[in-house]
């Protein structure tokens, strides 16, 4: 059957406004088998990895695969937690958090969070909000600055889901927020409260997830919105460009990326004297294995062996509430001209008794096969 079968629907039931938030994802369990699902999930993305699939599908599923996993488990299980993954758990608070700022706010939307690659599924929480009625829906990605290889493939899965769907729902997307107003301040907000319970650095280092730097010269903005939000952050926090550094992580394989790298410009830090850096990751929404591990375990280690005297990982923007603040601001600005209330009671019986006065069959509609 080329499309799924439609939800159940009522004529005279109330048409529902809903967000998406939308994260990178996260395997489900901390075990080489889990990570293996995870990573061929998401290293088979043509978004993630650009080089053609006959070439680049043997040497992972016949190396990459067979080799990482195991290593990638148990650095997961570092950061584990007894509720399991950090980037699961922030990404669904987040989403409760919103829903109720929302609301508050006069906007009872529906909300619910999904993962590209992983569980829940961008598709399975798309059937979820159109069997609650959801009949408008804002696809929030939590990256502040665009890449296709982040935003636009949360956007490919949503548009493969829309292939298969009778009935689509109205779509709206959020691309970028890397200079919003509230995002800079809940980001200079976290790192000022840091500094004031524990003094400042001699140097921040503003870390950002790496791309590879060929996608840069097609043509991704990823690198002048990592910049754009970089500046903006030091202007908020009134740092002179000596007091700070911008850096790219998470490189993989032998290509290029952007530069400068995270890991050698701390070591170079260390190496010259500097005593102490923080380093805080604006890119990252929540905290996953890229911070917790990477950063606050790896990146700690070399800063220490290099004759650096102190590190300290300021954390994500988490649960803030100056972030969902800003998340609810931003969601707001891109619902405007949507009703976000459904329609009364009333509302409703007078809809439904006009769609039976026209001939719709009463009770629940049949699934259209």
């Amino acid at each position: 059957m080329r499309f799924q079968t439609e939800p159940p629907f009522t004529h005279g039931q109330p048409e529902r406004t809903a967000i998406l938030l939308c994260n990178l994802g996260t395997p489900d369990e901390a075990t080489a088998p889990a990570v293996r699902r995870y990573l061929g999930q998401f290293l088979s993305d043509h978004r993630v990895v650009e080089i053609p699939k006959p070439v680049w599908l043997p040497i992972l599923h016949g190396i990459i695969l067979r080799t990482r996993p195991a290593k990638s488990a148990a650095k997961y299980a570092s950061i584990w937690t007894q509720d399991g993954s950090p980037l699961a758990l922030w990404t669904a608070k987040q989403a409760t958090l919103l829903r109720g700022w929302l609301g508050e706010a006069g906007h009872p939307v529906l909300v619910r969070h999904a993962m590209r690659y992983g569980n829940p599924s961008i598709a399975s929480q798309l059937d979820a909000l159109k069997a609650d009625g959801a009949t408008r829906i804002l696809i929030l990605p939590l990256y502040p600055q665009y890449s296709g290889t982040t935003t636009a493939s949360v956007f490919d899965a949503v548009y493969a889901w829309a292939a298969r769907t009778r009935h689509v729902p109205e779509l709206r997307f959020v691309n970028r927020y890397h200079d919003h107003p509230g995002y800079i301040d809940a980001l200079a907000r976290s790192i000022e409260a840091h500094w004031k319970a524990n003094g400042q650095p001699d140097k921040l280092v503003m870390s950002f997830h790496g791309v590879p730097e060929r996608t840069r010269t097609l043509g991704d903005p990823y690198h002048c919105e990592s910049l754009k939000t970089g500046r903006l952050l030091a202007q908020r926090l009134g740092l002179r460009d000596d007091r700070y550094v911008l850096t790219f992580q998470s490189r993989f394989g032998k290509a290029k990326w952007l530069e400068p790298y995270t890991q050698p410009t701390v070591e170079a830090l260390g190496k010259a004297g500097t005593r102490r850096v923080d380093v805080v990751c604006p890119g990252f929404t929540s905290d996953c294995l890229e911070t917790l591990e990477e950063i606050n375990m790896e990146v700690r280690e070399a800063f220490l062996h290099a004759g650096g005297q102190e590190f300290h990982y300021i954390p994500c923007l988490n649960d803030s509430s100056h972030w969902i603040t800003a998340l609810s601001r931003i969601a707001q600005q891109h619902l405007a001209g949507w009703p976000t209330e459904p329609d009364g009671a009333a509302a409703q019986a007078d809809a439904r008794e006009r769609a039976l006065a026209g001939g719709a069959p009463k009770g629940p509609m049949p699934p259209v096969l």
